[in-house]
């Protein structure tokens, strides 16, 4: 019996349930499945990100990654030969005997491979949707994305700064402004559950990131393009130091990949009155701990934009970033925004 070896490719911007109905058929089909994952000038989605989201979904996939794919589109004759010959050259000596697509292009792709020309759902019946409609608005078409790839489309947005300089209502203020979601401080809430003489010990701040990050990922999935944090597993590593004189193991990792976790870092100043409430340590030791977030956030080498004045002003800035702002592309322009130059 001779081997049955498929194969699809696409830009996969992004990864959607129409990508998946083909790739699930040719599973079904064939014994072996190659997918070429094309660069492509519509997204700033990195080709590693796209095919990771492949990987994760179905492990046993070939993936070929097509750095610098060709561009041309349409149905031309020389836009066919660019093409067959591009996917031949990525091929080398694999022999495909399915071409699996839902476009006009399975005809002549199969033909120079000399392949099956498989195609599926061409119509769009059975997953009603494309790359275009989703890149225009993720959230309308949330249904046809799967959670791994949804989260990645989402901006997470962290704000930084010691107590009482305004996290909380700028989250929840610019969630509403968005139509999102904003994420409430969990080391707040755990501290005034679990504190013992206004104190946490070691092992209780190593509770506080986990739980923090795990209702971050569910608010991530209702998200509207942007997620509104207030902190992240980085302002518990700073009190864990400077209340315990270190910090846990699971803290200091999930602290360490917070850079990787937030698309943007917004530090708020302490230029707003002080709410000197009965939970907090006075405004001296709100200064303190300012200072040592910024030199953590320093240490780690992570940009952040610094937010003052009025809350008024302090939305106004940030929409004023998010409206430049292109993910997985520009943040160091924004290092000069408006000619001023940011923490860096």
């Amino acid at each position: 019996m001779n081997k049955k070896t498929g194969l699809t490719l696409g830009k996969f911007a992004p990864f959607h349930k129409g990508h998946e109905l083909v790739i699930k058929t040719a599973l079904k089909e064939v014994d072996e499945l190659y997918i070429i994952l094309y660069t492509s000038d519509l997204t700033t989605t990195p080709l590693q990100v796209r095919a990771r989201w492949i990987k994760t979904l179905y492990p046993s996939v070939n993936i070929i990654m097509g750095f610098n794919a060709p561009q041309d589109e349409g149905n031309s004759k020389e836009v066919k030969k660019i093409q067959e010959n591009y996917v031949l050259e990525q091929l080398e000596n694999i022999k495909i005997s399915h071409f699996y697509s839902s476009e006009f292009y399975g005809e002549h792709v199969s033909k120079a491979l000399n392949a099956v020309d498989r195609r599926v759902d061409e119509a769009r019946k059975m997953v009603p949707i494309s790359g275009t409609a989703i890149r225009a608005n993720s959230f309308a078409n949330r249904q046809y994305l799967s959670d791994i790839v949804y989260k990645d489309l989402i901006t997470k947005i962290c704000f930084m700064g010691a107590p009482s300089t305004g996290k909380s209502t700028l989250t929840k203020v610019l969630a509403d402004k968005y139509n999102t979601q904003f994420m409430p401080e969990y080391g707040a809430e755990y501290w005034l559950n679990h504190n013992e003489n206004r104190r946490l010990n070691i092992n209780q701040f190593e509770n506080i990131p986990i739980e923090h990050n795990k209702r971050e990922d569910i608010l991530v999935q209702k998200a509207n393009k942007y997620l509104f944090c207030d902190t992240c597993p980085i302002t518990t590593y700073v009190f864990a130091i400077d209340y315990t004189g270190k910090a846990g193991q699971v803290l200091t990792k999930l602290a360490d990949n917070s850079y990787k976790r937030y698309d943007l870092f917004f530090l708020c100043d302490t230029d707003i009155p002080y709410a000197d409430t009965w939970d907090r340590s006075g405004f001296k030791k709100s200064l303190s701990m300012q200072d040592q977030i910024i030199d953590d956030l320093n240490e780690r080498k992570i940009p952040y934009i610094q937010v003052s004045g009025t809350i008024e002003e302090r939305v106004k800035k940030v929409e004023s970033i998010l409206n430049r702002y292109v993910k997985y592309s520009n943040l160091f322009e924004l290092a000069f925004f408006d000619g001023k130059q940011v923490q860096i």
